[in-house]
């Protein structure tokens, strides 16, 4: 679903009343423990979290024009998404994240790659998303990035 919101809380207006909560808390979660140097906007028609070009002013590769992104936020017609780029790009992180869901959540993860998709918005794990967005500073994602996609 791509949203024409121009920001975070434009878009938040638009999500149905009964999983608005849900997600305003995902959101805030996010917003109280990202590590400085990160920055909330609207990014690809979701709420992303990125990079921006006074810290990091090279090009991202796929557009450009956008900063790079880091998190996304998604109200979509099913469910709730998380996309973590470095869930993406970092293998013992995705292993991490992974063996923790199974032990906070009741239902099985619904993962691939970048994307986490909450479906039951009473077993979103909100401390265990805390923890998964403390894991990396932005020197640390702009040198993941730069290793891993930058050529």
């Amino acid at each position: 679903m791509q949203s024409k919101a121009q920001s975070p809380e434009d878009y938040i207006e638009e999500i149905q009343e009964e999983r608005r909560p849900y997600f305003e808390k995902l959101r805030k979660t996010i917003l109280n423990n990202i590590p400085d140097g990160f920055s909330e906007e609207m990014s690809y028609w979701m709420i992303g979290y990125v990079v921006p070009h006074n810290i990091y002013p090279d090009w991202y590769h796929c557009k450009p024009e956008l900063p790079l992104p880091f998190i996304s936020i998604a109200n979509q017609k099913w469910f709730i998404a998380l996309y973590h780029m470095w869930i993406y790009a970092n293998k013992e992180l995705e292993e991490w994240f992974v063996g923790e869901y199974k032990k906070v959540c009741k239902y099985k993860l619904d993962m691939w790659k970048s994307c986490v998709r909450f479906k039951r918005m009473d077993d979103i794990p909100y401390d265990l998303i805390k923890e998964l967005v403390k894991k990396i500073s932005v020197d640390d994602w702009i040198e993941t990035y730069e290793k891993n996609v930058k050529n």
